[in-house]
């Protein structure tokens, strides 16, 4: 099974951004669909954007437009570029590995914080 690690969480003022890095143990060019979930502190894990390898993409309503996912198959890489950053979008990101957009992860990375601050 793929290992996921994410890297590039931090603490950024409101409005900032960040990009973070998910790097995976095995070619994800077999992966269908690679994404990005956020769990805030008190709440449940939700998804906010993935992305398929035919380039399709989802975003969550909250992030569209300030979001940017991508993933370079080449070097096992997903990124997700963080911009106007808000206070809620502060918590734990988690890369995840899944077999379709509409499909449960079957993999999931340890986790990256992020923190936002006014």
């Amino acid at each position: 099974q793929v290992q996921l690690v994410e890297s590039g969480g931090g603490s950024v003022q409101v409005g900032g951004s960040l990009r973070l890095s998910c790097a995976a143990s095995e070619n994800i060019s077999v992966i269908n669909t690679m994404g990005w979930h956020r769990q805030a502190p008190g709440k449940e894990r939700e998804s906010i954007t993935s992305v398929t390898t035919g380039g399709t993409t989802y975003y969550a309503a909250s992030v569209r437009g300030r979001f940017t996912i991508s993933r370079d198959d080449a070097k096992n890489a997903v990124y997700l570029q963080m911009n106007n950053l808000k206070p809620e979008d502060a918590g734990v990101y988690y890369c995840s590995a899944a077999r379709g957009l509409s499909r449960a992860p079957f993999s999931w990375g340890q986790g990256t914080q992020v923190t936002v601050s006014a």
